[in-house]
């Protein structure tokens, strides 16, 4: 089989349909595009997820007689509870937090808001026991062993907030790979017609080639090649458009976030996302190409 020929011939279709050729690899850049930014928002989902549980507490608020009378945990029922919570197994560390910490904390925060902060007392903030787990996602264990318990104004679990957080985060990564299925889906509607037209109109040369013991394989490569170019293309496309994103919008939201949301970083483009795009387009180029040929295209 002559290389030079059937690259020339892909070249050839390439620059026949070149509107249509123009439509595919625009659509396939964009629905790779979209399922990459699907890809890189599990990667940052997964991200935050690793750092924010390492710090996710459990704060077991106290009431108020608690929280005016017994300074340090020393009393009962402070002291039971505060012990219990040490002695259960899946707690690491317990930590308490007077009245005056807690609005030292209070002043921390809502530093950046002196409204709010002049309105704040100390005796307006509840004491509590801020409560480290082994494993955060056991956080339910200590909510319903202390949320009943005498001296225990209510139990906050940092956890089921993150949760709600992390579901609306996967809300927005299922979206995105929805809108770029619709989008493939397009891509290899193109991908299909734009190799029945190309077949069609090169029908008489491909007619000889045949007459003159051409191979069916041999006629219809340059065809399927086409669709493989034509994805490749789409791909790399897909990866600079991401990569443009990042710099243009991603960098300055993330960073308005104060870190709260980990940078996508260029390797995270580069590796895994570009050669899964990559590899994608290639399949979903080959398997199209295949398809349409042995269905629908009589060469």
């Amino acid at each position: 089989m002559r290389a030079s020929f059937v690259f020339s011939e892909v070249v050839t279709g390439l620059r026949r349909n070149v509107t249509m050729t123009i439509a595919m690899i625009l659509t396939t850049a964009i629905s790779l595009g979209m399922f990459g930014g699907g890809l890189l928002l599990v990667r940052t989902i997964d991200k935050m997820q690793a750092s924010y549980l390492d710090d996710v507490e459990v704060t077991v608020y106290l009431t108020q007689d608690i929280s005016a009378n017994d300074q340090n945990c020393t009393a009962e029922p402070c002291s039971t509870i505060r012990s219990s919570l040490e002695n259960n197994q899946a707690v690491e560390s317990v930590v308490f937090e007077d009245r005056d910490e807690a609005y030292e904390r209070f002043q921390r925060i809502f530093e950046g808001q002196p409204e709010l902060v002049e309105l704040a007392r100390p005796e307006s903030l509840p004491a509590s026991l801020h409560v480290k787990l082994f494993d955060p996602e056991r956080s339910d264990v200590i909510v319903q062993e202390f949320g009943d318990q005498p001296g225990v104004a209510n139990v906050d679990d940092q956890n089921k907030f993150l949760d709600r957080f992390f579901d609306l985060l996967n809300s927005g990564r299922d979206g995105t790979f929805i809108v770029a299925a619709i989008a493939a889906l397009a891509a290899v509607l193109l991908i299909a017609n734009t190799i029945q037209v190309s077949a069609y109109t090169r029908r008489t040369e491909v007619g000889i080639m045949r007459l003159v013991g051409a191979t069916r394989w041999y006629t219809q490569l340059p065809f399927l090649l086409e669709a493989v170019v034509a994805g490749v293309i789409g791909a790399a496309l897909g990866v600079v458009g991401l990569v443009g994103v990042k710099y243009i919008a991603l960098d300055r939201i993330f960073e308005a976030t104060g870190g709260a949301i980990p940078n996508i970083e260029i390797v995270d483009i580069l590796f895994p996302v570009a050669p899964v795009l990559l590899g994608v387009s290639i399949l979903i180029s080959a398997v199209t190409g295949y398809v349409t040929l042995r269905a629908y295209v009589r060469t």
